[in-house]
């Protein structure tokens, strides 16, 4: 048995530890891949056997994930995670640039609930559907951007 495996006690295999983390089979596989989860131990029979680590490393990616930060600014911020020579001030100005980015978005997203409001408003249901507003405008914008 080997050290990792002794110091936390518990090890799952690739199923096992999709199910407890709630992920698919190809997204362990693919975190292995780019690097976000490390190539596991595996048995005498050859199967992959991951730690609590592998665990709680899967669910920090989901969390992250869900504030909106990218793969490749998840593997920044657990190459952070892990150096001591590192310091916060690098963590926060990753943090304060995904709060500007998800700003910008915020503001997209209040504009284009905007447009689509007032286009709600004109419409006219009984008006045949090439005149809807919406698709008007749609069709407007599209030509404007070409």
């Amino acid at each position: 048995m080997s050290k990792r495996t002794i110091q936390n006690g518990v090890t799952y295999t690739t199923g096992k530890l999709a199910r407890r983390a709630g992920v698919n089979l190809q997204t362990i596989r693919y975190y292995e891949r780019s690097g976000l989860l490390p190539p596991p131990e595996r048995n005498e029979s050859g199967y992959r056997q991951y730690t609590e680590n592998a665990l709680v490393r899967i669910r920090f990616i989901k969390k992250a994930q869900a504030l909106g930060f990218s793969l490749k600014e998840i593997q920044e911020l657990l190459r952070l995670r892990a150096d001591k020579n590192r310091q916060c001030k690098e963590v926060r100005e990753l943090v304060a640039s995904k709060v500007e980015e998800l700003t910008e978005k915020i503001i997209e997203l209040q504009n284009a609930q905007e447009t689509l409001q007032s286009l709600l408003a004109d419409a006219d249901d009984s008006a045949p559907a090439p005149e809807c507003p919406f698709l008007v405008e749609l069709e407007k914008q599209a030509a404007m951007a070409g």
